[in-house]
């Protein structure tokens, strides 16, 4: 499965991600720009000695990873969908996609890709949860439909 940070701007989250990456066998995609440098102290600090087993990929742009995986599925995280990350089967090579932290994904993607936004629910009307909380929920989710494949 594939992690998609859109234009994150917090490096600590970014290396939370990139633990939980590392540690499920996702693989993490960035798209550009980033609100850090990947030599980032506080990038690394955060993924600790993970970054070894890490398989990185960098974009200048979303389109850049969709015209690189056309036949894949991508699945949007945003606060403003519909369904909710359980409404949904995933599968082994789907693409989760992120936003950054401050404002989300765009809304243009969101509406040209409406039909596979989901949401997770929150109570209190907040602007969402952390980003790497995020990123762990929706992934253990999609991992547990697959019976946890690879992990022990």
């Amino acid at each position: 499965m594939h992690i998609v940070l859109v234009e994150p701007e917090i490096p600590a989250n970014t290396g939370n991600i990139s633990r939980t990456c590392a540690i499920t066998g996702c693989s993490l995609h960035l798209v550009g720009p980033l609100g850090f440098s990947v030599d980032d102290k506080h990038l690394k600090r955060a993924g600790l000695d993970y970054w070894k087993y890490l398989d990185l990929h960098f974009y200048d742009s979303f389109e850049e990873v969709r015209e690189k995986y056309p036949d894949h599925r991508f699945f949007l995280a945003t606060t403003k969908a519909g369904k909710k990350y359980t409404d949904f089967s995933f599968q082994p090579d789907d693409f989760f996609v992120f936003g950054k932290e401050t404002a989300g994904l765009p809304n243009e993607l969101i509406k040209a890709n409406w039909e596979n936004c989901m949401r997770i629910p929150m109570g209190v009307q907040l602007r969402s949860l952390n980003l790497s909380n995020s990123v762990a929920i929706i992934i253990y989710e999609a991992l547990r439909q697959q019976d946890f494949p690879k992990l022990k």
